[in-house]
């Protein structure tokens, strides 16, 4: 029998698909209230360096081929810059967003208004969801976690919503509140390659530990140490990751499995609990 060793083998070949975006500006972004373990309203947010870092992911996006559409800041929603929570954009079709905290509730408004009126066809919730936040889609099946901010009851109401299967993961640890915090999605299995994710065991029950590890053997394991600076907060458009800067042994991992990291500072984010993919909405067409 011989024996492969994969730690000598080249990286598989990696081709970027062109992606389309949704953003929403900084404008009114700070931390005003404390709904998740990272938020503090003692630590004041940098609004000018917040600013510039998130024109830096933008024109990112933008020298990497993709296109991004901007919503409209409202005053007095400060975590609207977090577009990823806006809803769950799959072909024609938005499964639209829900907030638990009511400090939210006015964001899922317009994101719902902003989709239809750029000719999405949005199915309100009646289930209590946070969009991409806890939604994550691959070509075969949409990964969906719940255990803080999106119930159980959505996960059903989305696989009808957008016909796709759904597969429930439970979040246990309350500094990965939501699905995006705790996973992030390499390759959506649309091109030559199988679909690939990153992830943190400790951030999700054994069963779900279970289920990620029987869905995704060769999925890329995340450190402690990166997922928490939200080194898993990332977008991927199947070759550039556009990675938190401070996760810098998970950008070594990618690059080992033919990835391109491409580091991004949202340090300024992180004081709300975000980065890089909370800030973006990706319309998957």
């Amino acid at each position: 029998m011989t024996v492969i060793d994969t730690r000598t083998q080249p990286a598989t070949q990696r081709t970027a698909r062109t992606r389309q975006y949704l953003m929403c500006p900084p404008q009114y972004f700070e931390v005003t209230y404390a709904i998740n373990p990272w938020m503090n309203t003692q630590v004041p947010v940098d609004v000018e360096r917040a600013h510039v870092q998130w024109e830096v992911l933008r024109n990112t996006y933008l020298s990497l081929g993709h296109t991004v559409e901007l919503i409209e800041p409202m005053a007095g929603q400060p975590d609207m810059v977090f577009a990823a929570n806006g809803g769950l954009v799959v072909g024609k079709r938005a499964y639209g967003a829900r907030f638990r905290f009511p400090e939210r509730t006015a964001e899922g408004v317009a994101y719902g208004e902003w989709l239809n009126e750029f000719g999405i066809q949005v199915i309100q919730p009646a289930q209590i969801n946070e969009g991409e936040g806890d939604f994550l889609a691959l070509k075969r099946m949409i990964l969906a976690g719940t255990g803080f901010r999106t119930s159980l009851e959505a996960h059903i109401e989305a696989a009808n919503a957008l016909d796709r299967p759904v597969v429930s993961l439970e979040l246990v640890d309350p500094r990965f509140y939501h699905l995006d915090t705790a996973i992030a999605i390499l390759d959506d299995g649309h091109g030559d390659t199988p679909a690939e994710i990153a992830y943190f065991p400790g951030a999700f029950s054994k069963h779900s530990q279970r289920t990620l590890r029987d869905l995704f053997p060769s999925a890329v394991i995340c450190t402690e140490a990166d997922a928490l600076v939200l080194g898993l907060n990332a977008v991927s458009d199947g070759h550039n990751v556009i990675v938190p800067s401070a996760a810098k042994h998970l950008s070594d991992q990618l690059r080992e499995r033919g990835y391109n990291p491409v580091p991004v500072d949202l340090s300024e984010f992180l004081k709300s609990g975000g980065s890089v993919k909370c800030c973006t909405m990706e319309m998957h067409r």
